[in-house]
């Protein structure tokens, strides 16, 4: 787990280089990336592995992250599908932009800034999980994630719940 790298922050109205894991401390606005991949109506959701240090266990979109400090939103994408799931080769088309706050538990804080991507992609896309990101994945229908979020909240990321109950129009369109 590497929460050490330098990622965009506001800090006093400017853009500056801050450490992951104090942003999160000091719930500081910052700039993320978000990744749905989708086969038709199907998303691909991953299971944040345990030894993450926030929100391990539960169930995300496919990948989210964070830029680095001088790395492009997209760059960024590509980098975390090919870390988190081994996804490479993929094109990333950007949706928009999404701002959410939200309490991840142990005192940390996600202000994000998102810039949110779909990839269009076939359901046998090969894949290889990080153990250490990614506990698991599985593709599932919008209507069946969104009973799910509605019956079990609890299994899913606040990030997830925010992003399908208040941007599913931006993110999917007419899929949504």
């Amino acid at each position: 787990m590497t929460t050490d790298i330098m990622i965009p922050a506001w800090i006093d109205g400017q853009l500056q280089p801050v450490e992951k894991l104090d942003a999160h401390l000091r719930g500081l606005r910052h700039k993320a990336v978000s990744v749905f991949l989708m086969a038709g109506e199907q998303t691909l959701i991953q299971r944040r592995a345990m030894g993450k240090y926030h929100t391990p266990g539960l169930w995300a979109n496919t990948c989210c992250t964070h830029p680095e400090w001088d790395e492009s939103d997209l760059d960024c994408a590509n980098r975390r599908l090919a870390e988190e799931l081994g996804i490479r080769g993929v094109a990333p088309h950007h949706r928009g932009q999404v701002e959410y706050r939200a309490d991840v538990g142990s005192g940390l804080i996600e202000h994000e800034l998102v810039e949110v991507f779909v990839v269009h992609a076939d359901v046998h896309l090969p894949m290889q999980l990080n153990p250490d990101e990614v506990m698991d994945a599985a593709w599932i229908s919008m209507p069946a994630l969104m009973d799910e979020l509605v019956a079990t909240p609890e299994k899913f990321t606040p990030w997830l719940r925010i992003y399908m109950t208040q941007h599913a129009g931006l993110i999917f369109g007419d899929a949504a």
